[in-house]
């Protein structure tokens, strides 16, 4: 096999297609389809199933994808060796929404500044969505929300996160299940670990018989919550780079509310460009104090209006100004 074919075979995966393939790849169509077609002779298997004009892999197809993904990293990786000096190629992340929000424009903005010869592509999605991409080596790293149980994976924990519910700020207040009645959830997609923690919250009986709103970001998920559309469980670091949310936050208990996001990688596939950034986030961790915590992006005067979506208690009697200034 050649190695060419295989990395046109994997753009015709990750493109959906032979037309955005050959577009990606700076080819002509027909070239692009005559490769393909040569690689499924040589193989004398079919790696696609043609349906219409759409292409979907066939059970060779996918298995071949595993190999090929091997194949070209180890390619790059000796590339890499061979010609020393810094990290280059492609480094192939994935991450949640809320991570890539709120935490990654720092660490990805000191990756770049410090490895600019590495390509980093990055994907997003629910953490059982990212998880099954790791583990089918679509991806070498990703930011998730729980760390996969299975053989042969690291993991470093990064950020320490907090879980807020979220409604409009008319709702009553949320101290239990029970104040949600009637209540519609909006949450991402099933495979979301925020999700099945608002359903643990739930309890069984509660949430199965809840009306869910699937949406796909959370700008969605905030503004439809501040509509009064229903309830969410969103972590408190993306509603600070939201300053203009109009919700109401009620408190979680702690078990529930706290989670750490790792990054987790396979063993034994470190390329260079993810060992240069598994080494400078474990760098960023050791910077910091608090052990687990870490940079994130806030939007100037964040801190302040994200309080003022909160209500404020009724002013006591004889409370002022300085009472004010000194809280």
């Amino acid at each position: 096999m050649d190695l060419g074919d295989l990395l046109i075979f994997r753009t015709v995966v990750e493109q959906g297609g032979i037309v955005k393939a050959a577009h990606k790849l700076h080819r002509v169509q027909s070239s692009v389809t005559t490769r393909i077609q040569q690689l499924e002779a040589a193989l004398g298997q079919p790696l696609f199933i043609r349906e219409r004009q759409r292409l979907h892999l066939s059970p060779s197809g996918e298995l071949l994808l595993v190999y090929a993904e091997r194949l070209l990293r180890l390619s790059d990786e000796a590339r890499q060796a061979l010609a020393g000096g810094a990290p280059h190629g492609t480094l192939r992340l994935g991450a949640l929404e809320s991570t890539t929000a709120s935490r990654l424009p720092a660490v990805l903005a000191e990756y770049h500044a410090a490895h600019p010869q590495v390509h980093v592509e990055l994907i997003t999605g629910t953490n059982d969505a990212l998880t099954a991409a790791l583990l089918q080596r679509r991806i070498e790293a990703a930011f998730v929300a729980e760390t996969p149980d299975a053989p042969g994976l690291a993991h470093l924990p990064l950020f320490a996160e907090r879980l807020t519910l979220i409604s409009s700020l008319a709702h009553r207040p949320i101290r239990s299940a029970q104040d949600v009645s009637g209540d519609s959830v909006i949450a991402f997609p099933n495979g979301c670990a925020y999700r099945r923690r608002l359903q643990q919250w739930l309890g069984d009986g509660r949430s199965a018989g809840t009306r869910v709103l699937d949406l796909g970001s959370y700008h969605a998920i905030v503004a439809c919550a501040g509509s009064g559309t229903g309830i969410a469980l969103v972590p408190e670091s993306v509603l600070d780079t939201l300053p203009l949310a109009a919700v109401r936050r009620h408190a979680l208990p702690a078990p529930l509310a706290r989670l750490v996001t790792p990054l987790v990688w396979r063993v034994q596939e470190v390329s260079p460009a993810l060992a240069a950034l598994i080494a400078q986030l474990e760098r960023m961790k050791a910077q910091t104090k608090k052990g687990l915590s870490a940079p994130r992006s806030r939007a100037p005067g964040t801190a302040s209006a994200a309080r003022r979506t909160s209500p404020r208690p009724p002013a006591r009697p004889g409370s002022g100004p300085s009472a004010a200034s000194s809280r």
